[in-house]
């Protein structure tokens, strides 16, 4: 096969893996209402603010979702002072959705989802072919690029962040062009040239652009500035004198831009740090947890290229038990085939350089976690979405192995690895299947998911519905928002189920007064009607009320958790 034919071939490869990413991150988009941070996305976006909904007060599922449907008046000055004023993530995803979902009718007066969710899907897609280029320049092989954009196109873990309306996708695009600009730069390094001016200032921008669109992406930026380290280090010792000439000035200078580029944010990411909706993080509580980390860590990382169905809320505990039993199985018949893959690429001077700049990138990407996590207190492994900064590395130093293995018999026929082509074809089934995982959503529950406490509530209650939970800031709001969402589509319930959001006092941090509030509305309702208390996070007596509490309800559903209080009529 001449050259003309091979770049057609991978040409043609390369559409069939975007093809494919597209259809598995396209499909079932509109499977599930949306969850809380998805609800402050497109409130934000559309310029709004959660501060309209009212607070103490019973309010219907229209005024309760009022801030999701579209304000003429509302421009990107509203959203820059929204977020401002009630978020803790910088503009550049919400001015991209702002100006998207404007392509898209709203959905009986709401905005639509399925046009939020879709720029997060095509920005996922995008990730295919970026990572084919990736590739293909830090390996210098179309074999790693093609195996990179084939994994990337089926990962769950993609799939899983493309079909959320969050910024997550964005932030990998980012992510893939710094790692391709610090590729250059090492390369370049290695040649004892220096980076072009063009390509520096390039990469201050994608820089800049990736911390205006997730702080966590500062996270990347460390864990470059190790892998450069590392390598100054090297050549450091072999020659003192090479860390002053033009190569590493020019590092140097776009170092210092970058810099700048962040320190931008500087105040922005001083007033997140003990903020109400980043506290869950930052509790710095892992008493007897110190293992739970690690252990999420090591689940998120084996999600980015296999998935069986794990959900404990929606599956029988066998199918759980036979799922985590198979990946044990087949992660570790892997180890023996991976480790030859990894020694072969060890033979050849691009992969060798390239294998060694990813794995110091990925070392140091989850020591920053970890000295996070344990050293001060905030804990980036409770969310698999934090962990985004690090996935296109995981990726391609996969990709990088499997090449190796798919090799195998043409470079060393010794080897005791036979069908080695087989094997990577049955790793990306395996990958494939999480893909079909994620999409059926039988593989991720850390969001809360308003479609398996609506039927609970629509199945338990005859009588109306009243849902009350404790508010300390937008979150609460987005939670009640999905509940809402789904009721809209539940036509039935869709009239009579009223909400409240109990307001913690500022001051006193308290929520006596939001209770007296609540207990003395609950008093002036017509009777029969049942009470919903869902995360409802303080104590509160309702026998005064005649509201008993039905011991016979469950207590968790779709990561809210509730109890089910009949209030009935006095005698």
């Amino acid at each position: 096969m001449n050259s003309k034919q091979q770049r057609w071939l991978h040409l043609g490869l390369l559409m069939l893996w975007i093809a494919l990413g597209t259809i598995l991150r396209l499909s079932r988009l509109l499977s599930l209402p949306p969850w809380t941070d998805e609800c402050a996305t497109m409130v934000f976006s559309l310029g709004n603010s959660f501060q309209t909904v009212p607070l103490n007060q019973w309010i219907g599922a229209d005024v309760l979702l009022s801030p999701l449907s579209p304000m003429v008046d509302a421009d990107i000055s509203s959203v820059v002072n929204h977020l401002i004023q009630e978020s803790t993530h910088p503009p550049i995803y919400f001015f991209l959705t702002h100006w998207w979902i404007k392509f898209f009718p709203t959905d009986d007066g709401l905005v639509s989802l399925w046009g939020a969710r879709s720029l997060s899907a095509l920005l996922g897609i995008a990730a295919i072919p970026s990572l084919f280029g990736l590739g293909y320049l830090a390996f210098g092989s179309r074999l790693v690029g093609q195996i990179a954009a084939a994994m990337m196109a089926v990962s769950p873990y993609g799939i899983f962040l493309a079909q959320d309306a969050r910024h997550y996708t964005l932030a990998i695009l980012w992510v893939i062009a710094s790692l391709s600009c610090l590729v250059m730069a090492i390369q370049a390094i290695h040649r004892h040239q220096p980076l072009s001016v063009g390509m520096g200032l390039v990469w201050v921008g994608v820089n800049s652009l990736g911390i205006a669109t997730h702080y966590f992406f500062s996270l990347t930026l460390c864990a470059q500035g190790v892998v450069l380290l590392t390598q100054a280090w090297q050549q450091g010792r072999k020659d003192p004198q090479s860390l002053t000439r033009s190569h590493w000035r020019r590092i140097y200078g776009v170092s210092v831009g970058t810099l700048i580029g962040c320190l931008v944010w500087l105040p922005a990411l001083y007033s997140i740090y003990g903020s109400e909706p980043t506290a869950w993080i930052a509790d710095g509580d892992l008493t007897g947890e110190w293992l739970a980390p690690i252990g999420r860590l090591l689940i998120w990382g084996l999600s980015m290229i296999l998935l069986l169905p794990t959900a404990t809320t929606i599956l029988p505990i066998g199918i759980i038990v036979l799922s985590g039993i198979v990946t044990v199985l087949f992660t570790v018949s892997l180890i023996p085939k991976l480790s030859n893959g990894w020694k072969l690429q060890q033979h050849f001077p691009d992969p060798r350089l390239a294998l060694q700049v990813f794995r110091v990138y990925l070392v140091s990407a989850i020591a920053l976690v970890f000295g996070i996590t344990y050293g001060l207190g905030m804990d980036l492994t409770l969310g698999a979405r934090f962990q985004f900064f690090y996935f296109p590395a995981v990726i391609l130093v996969f990709a990088g192995i499997l090449a190796g293995v798919w090799q195998q018999e043409t470079f060393d026929p010794a080897s005791e690895i036979k069908h080695s082509k087989a094997i990577v074809a049955m790793i990306w089934l395996m990958g494939l299947i999480g893909g079909f995982t994620a999409i059926g959503n039988l593989g991720y529950l850390q969001n809360h998911r308003p479609d398996l406490l609506a039927p609970v509530i629509q199945d338990a209650s005859q009588s109306p519905v009243f849902i009350a939970t404790t508010h300390k800031h937008h979150g609460q709001t987005g939670r009640l928002m999905g509940l809402a969402w789904e009721f809209k589509q539940l036509s039935d319930r869709n009239g009579s189920v009223q909400f409240f959001l109990a307001d913690r006092d500022p001051q006193k941090r308290t929520y006596t007064d939001a209770i007296a509030l609540l207990q003395k509305t609950l008093t002036e309702l017509s009777r029969p009607f049942d009470l919903w208390l869902v995360d409802f996070r303080t104590k509160v007596d309702l026998d005064a009320q005649h509201c008993f509490r039905d011991h016979l309800s469950g207590s968790w559903a779709g990561e809210y958790k509730y109890k089910l209080y009949r209030c009935l009529a006095e005698k």
